[in-house]
């Protein structure tokens, strides 16, 4: 049975004044599998998440989700579709429970931005019998059940970590974006998280990650795509990212005009 695509990316270019920090991208997403976009620091790797999630318009170029252009919807449009995110840097509410933090994404499966979701959650003080429910399965499910009613600013940083997913995963997401979820973490909690991650994938929920631990990356992708200065240098398994000497010189520094000529 043929790999059905879930997300298509068409010659997508974002332009900031004079810089293309993407350039005319293309590539596609199938369901049910675990994708990872790499590429040197600078390469257009979140800024693509950002076109993708509706925090930036694309200059040109288009994006189709499950065969539907969302090119330009904003991110409370793409949560109800099915689209859902963490980010590089931790957006939690210090000041609420874990699990409430958790229940607050669940607003954004429901129109709201996760700024106005967690004004809306903390001020209302109510909480949903379903929703506390799904926030109780999720923390188990990425193992941080233990710390469901301490206070976000003293759980431990990979704690905070697995909350970002647990609070993209409570919208009920088909796409899952991921923009860096090992760093900062140790050795161990980054074995955890690679099979949380897998875990995730065989729960049905398509999964794109951007990651520089090259050593997950080629563990854990079934398909890699490889920025390098806004624009695709190569894409495929990881076996044949790895063995590309385009990708070779962009990580090993090599000069610009041997790789342009490589």
């Amino acid at each position: 049975m043929p790999k059905q695509t879930l997300l298509e990316i068409h010659n997508l270019t974002k332009q900031f004044g004079g810089l293309k920090a993407v350039n005319d991208v293309s590539f596609s997403i199938t369901r049910g599998a675990i994708h990872s976009l790499i590429g040197p620091n600078g390469a257009g790797k979140t800024t693509l998440f950002n076109l993708v999630t509706g925090l930036y318009v694309p200059t040109s170029g288009a994006i189709r989700f499950d065969g539907k252009d969302i090119t330009g919807l904003a991110p409370e449009k793409l949560a109800r579709l099915g689209i859902s995110r963490s980010f590089q840097n931790l957006q939690v509410c210090m000041r609420m429970t874990v699990r409430d933090n958790v229940m607050v994404g669940a607003h954004g499966a429901l129109g709201d931005s996760l700024l106005q979701g967690m004004f809306r959650f903390g001020s209302a003080g109510r909480k949903d019998a379903d929703e506390t429910r799904n926030a109780d399965s999720l923390m188990r499910f990425v193992g941080i059940e233990d710390f469901a009613d301490v206070i976000a600013a003293d759980a431990p940083f990979g704690v905070l970590k697995r909350l970002e997913i647990a609070r993209a995963m409570a919208a009920r997401p088909r796409l899952l974006l991921l923009d860096e979820p090992a760093a900062g973490l140790n050795q161990t909690e980054r074995v955890a998280l690679e099979t949380l991650i897998r875990d995730i994938a065989r729960s049905g929920i398509t999964v794109l990650v951007v990651e520089h631990d090259m050593k997950m990356v080629m563990s854990l992708s079934d398909h890699v795509v490889v920025l390098v200065n806004g624009a695709k240098a190569a894409e495929g398994t990881a076996n044949e990212v790895r063995s590309n000497p385009d990708v070779i010189a962009a990580y090993l520094g090599a000069p610009a005009q041997e790789s342009a000529n490589a």
